[in-house]
C-alpha cells in the first residue's frame, strides 16, 4: 500500500469519525457518541467541556460527563486542523483537529483504532470575544495623526504601575515570582487580567540566583521555552542558573509584567460573601493591604522543603542546612562533608563538593533512578524536544500537545520500552553504580523517571558526571537510615559513624499545600488537600485513581485558592488553561466544574 493511499485512508476514517461524532453531539445523544470510542477508550479534557482537566475512561465516563455538559457547550465545527494529514501507524490512525464551543474555541488530538477513537484531547486555547491581540489582533503602538492629550507607552505604563494594587485592585494576585508565577503572569497580561505578582526576594530570578553555584537545568533548551517568547537559537542546550535568572529577570520587563519584589505575603483569608481575598503584605518594609478576586499559589512544587528533625542536629557544631539553602562548596574546601540523599541536588551538591576538594559522602536512604543525560535526551525527548523534532515540524506547543494527549493511565506503557533501551545502552554504567553498592531502581513497573517525576516529583537523577563519582568511589556511598547527629558526626542507625564539618539535608520538598497552611489556615490547606501526584497507589503516591495531577492549575476545592508549579514545560503549557480560567471568571463567563477533584490525603 502507498503512503499515498494510507493517508487518503486514514483522513477518510478521520473524516466519518468526527461527522458521527459531531451528529451525535449535536442530536443531544451522549450514549450515542460515546459508542464511538472503543471499550478502552480516554477523552481527556482541559476546560472545553468541564472547566476542570479532568480523563474519562470508558464509554460510561463519557457517556456522564456529556450529560452533564453537552447542553451548555453545545459543541460544533469538528474538522480537521488546516495543514495537518491524519496519518496512520501500526493500526492507529491519529489527527489534529478543531472545534468550537459556547465559550470559546478548541483544538484537540484523536486516536483511531478499527475506527474507533481510542484517545481524545480536547482543549480550549481562546475565549470568543476576549481572544489575545496577537497576529492580525496585534496592537499598534504607534498613535498616528495629533493630539494633544496624547500620553506616550512609558507614561501609560508608570501610570499602571502607581495605580494598580493602591486606588485599584488586581483581579489575581500570583505569590511567587518564578517561572511558574511569571509565565501566568504573562498570560494573564495577554488577557487583560490585572495582576500583580509579589516576591519576598530582591530581584526577579534570585529564586535561580540562591540556589548552589554548579546548578544547571537538566532538561534541554527546547522543552523549557517561556509562554511568548522562546530562548534564542542560540542559547546554550542545558542553561545555567545565573544565566537563567537574568533571562527571568529580562522577561518581566518585556512583558510588561506588574511585579513586586521584595513583598512577603504575611496573611491571607477569603470572604465568601464579597468572594474575595483579603492578603496582607509586606513591601519594601511597608504594610500593604491587597483584595484580589483570585490567589494563585505559584511558590513551586520544589519549593516548600522537607527538613528532617534528628535527634542531636542542635549541638552539631558544624554547618548544617538543607540543600534548598546550600551556597555552594567554595568555603568547604578539605572539609568532611556529608549530604543526606540521592536524588538530584544531592549528586548535584556531591559533584560541586568533590570538585572544590572536599571529602564527600553520600547518605542514602531509599533507592534512586538515574538516568544519563545524553542517554535520557537521545531516546527519552528527542522525537519531541530536540533541534531534529523542530526540523520536522513538531513545534514546542506541537509537542506540549502531543504529550498531553497521552492518557497518564496508560502513559507507562509508553515509556517502558524507551527505559529498557536506556538500561541496554548504558548497561556497563548500571553495572559499575550496583557493584559500588547503590541501591538503584526503574521506578515500581518500569517506566523511569518521568512517571516518578508525575507520581511523586522525587526519587531520580539525571546525571550530568556526578553518578561516576560515586561509581568510582570519590563520593564515598553508605546505605542506611540517619539515627542522630553528635557534635561532630552523624550516626546511623546501624551505629555507623560518619564524622562532618557540613551536612546537608537533601532531603526534597513537602506538598504545595503546605505554602497554603501558612499562609492561610491549616483549615484551608486540609479542604484543599495533597497537590501533586496522579493516585497511582505507587510510593509517595498514594491511591485511588485521580487520572490528573492533584490541584495543579484547576479549580480546588478552596474557592478562588489556585495552584500553578512544576518543570518549566509544565508550567508554559498549562499556564494558557490555567489563564483562561481565570479569565471567563473576570468577565462573567459561566464556568461550572465538573468533576471537582475529592480530598483523599491532606499533604
Amino acid at each position: 500500500m502507498t503512503t499515498t493511499v494510507q493517508q487518503t485512508e486514514a483522513a477518510a476514517a478521520v473524516t466519518t469519525w468526527l461527522a458521527e461524532f459531531s451528529a451525535a453531539l449535536v442530536a443531544n445523544d451522549p450514549a450515542r457518541a460515546a459508542a464511538l470510542f472503543t471499550e478502552d477508550c480516554f477523552w481527556r479534557d482541559l476546560i472545553s467541556f468541564t472547566w476542570n482537566f479532568r480523563t474519562f475512561e470508558g464509554r460510561a465516563e463519557i457517556t456522564r460527563m456529556l450529560e452533564a455538559t453537552l447542553s451548555r457547550v453545545q459543541p460544533t465545527g469538528w474538522t480537521v486542523t488546516d495543514g495537518e494529514e491524519p496519518a496512520e501507524t501500526d493500526g492507529i490512525t491519529e489527527a489534529w483537529i478543531d472545534f468550537e464551543t459556547s465559550a470559546g474555541r478548541g483544538h484537540g488530538h484523536l486516536r483511531l483504532r478499527g475506527g474507533q477513537c481510542w484517545t481524545l484531547l480536547t482543549t480550549l486555547y481562546e475565549l470568543k470575544g476576549y481572544e489575545e491581540p496577537k497576529g492580525l489582533r496585534r496592537p499598534m503602538g504607534a498613535e498616528h495623526g495629533v493630539n494633544r492629550d496624547r500620553t506616550t507607552w512609558l507614561e501609560d505604563r508608570d501610570h499602571e504601575t502607581q495605580k494598580l494594587g493602591v486606588t485599584e485592585q488586581p483581579y489575581v494576585l500570583i505569590v511567587g515570582g518564578g517561572q511558574a508565577g511569571i509565565g501566568l503572569a504573562a498570560r494573564l497580561r495577554q488577557l487583560s487580567v490585572p495582576t500583580i505578582v509579589i516576591d519576598k526576594r530582591a530581584r526577579p530570578g534570585d529564586q535561580w540566583r540562591s540556589r548552589y553555584k554548579s546548578l544547571c537545568l537538566h532538561d534541554p533548551v527546547w522543552y523549557d521555552h517561556m509562554p511568548y517568547l522562546k530562548f534564542p537559537d542560540n542559547w546554550p542546550v542545558f542553561s545555567p542558573k545565573d544565566k537563567i535568572a537574568d533571562w527571568l529577570e529580562s522577561y518581566t520587563k518585556v512583558m510588561e509584567l506588574n511585579y513586586w519584589p521584595s513583598t512577603e505575603a504575611t496573611s491571607a483569608s477569603y470572604d465568601e460573601a464579597s468572594k474575595e481575598w483579603t492578603v496582607n503584605v509586606e513591601r519594601d518594609g511597608g504594610a500593604v493591604v491587597l483584595h484580589p478576586k483570585q490567589l494563585v499559589l505559584a511558590t513551586g512544587m520544589s519549593g516548600k522543603p522537607n527538613i528532617p528533625s534528628f535527634p542531636g542536629m542542635d549541638k552539631f557544631r558544624g554547618d548544617q542546612h538543607h540543600s534548598y539553602a546550600h551556597p555552594g562548596p567554595d568555603a568547604y574546601q578539605g572539609k568532611r562533608c556529608v549530604v543526606i540523599g540521592s536524588n538530584n541536588s544531592a549528586f548535584d551538591i556531591c559533584g560541586a563538593l568533590w570538585e572544590s576538594g572536599a571529602d564527600v559522602t553520600m547518605v542514602q536512604r531509599s533507592s534512586t533512578h538515574i538516568v544519563r543525560s545524553a542517554t535520557l535526551m537521545d531516546i527519552g525527548l528527542s522525537a519531541l524536544y530536540s533541534e531534529r523534532a523542530v526540523a520536522s515540524g513538531i513545534t514546542t506547543d506541537k509537542a506540549d500537545l502531543i504529550f498531553a494527549s497521552i492518557p497518564y493511565r496508560i502513559m507507562h506503557l509508553f515509556q517502558i520500552p524507551l527505559y529498557d533501551q536506556m538500561r541496554e545502552r548504558d548497561q556497563d554504567f548500571y553495572d559499575r553504580l550496583e557493584k559500588a553498592g547503590f541501591d538503584h531502581d526503574w521506578g515500581e513497573d518500569g517506566s523511569g523517571l518521568f512517571m516518578k517525576y508525575l507520581r511523586r516529583g522525587s526519587g531520580y537523577y539525571i546525571d550530568v558526571g556526578a553518578a561516576d563519582l560515586v561509581a568510582n568511589g570519590d563520593v564515598k556511598l553508605v546505605r542506611g537510615q540517619v539515627d542522630h547527629l553528635t557534635e561532630d558526626a552523624v550516626v546511623l542507625a546501624d551505629g555507623t559513624e560518619l564524622p562532618a564539618d557540613l551536612v546537608v539535608y537533601a532531603t526534597g520538598y513537602t506538598s504545595m499545600n503546605g505554602w497554603a497552611a501558612d499562609l492561610i489556615s491549616q483549615e484551608v490547606a486540609d479542604k484543599v488537600g495533597k497537590c501533586w501526584g496522579l493516585g497511582s497507589d505507587t510510593t509517595k503516591d498514594p491511591g485511588p485513581w485521580e487520572g490528573e495531577q492533584r490541584n495543579m492549575w484547576k479549580p480546588t476545592q478552596q474557592e478562588a485558592l489556585w495552584f500553578t508549579g512544576g518543570n518549566l514545560h509544565q508550567s508554559r503549557h498549562y499556564s494558557l488553561f490555567l489563564g483562561l480560567q481565570l479569565k471567563a471568571r473576570q468577565v462573567g463567563i459561566p464556568t461550572p466544574v465538573y468533576g471537582l477533584q475529592e480530598v483523599h490525603h491532606l499533604s
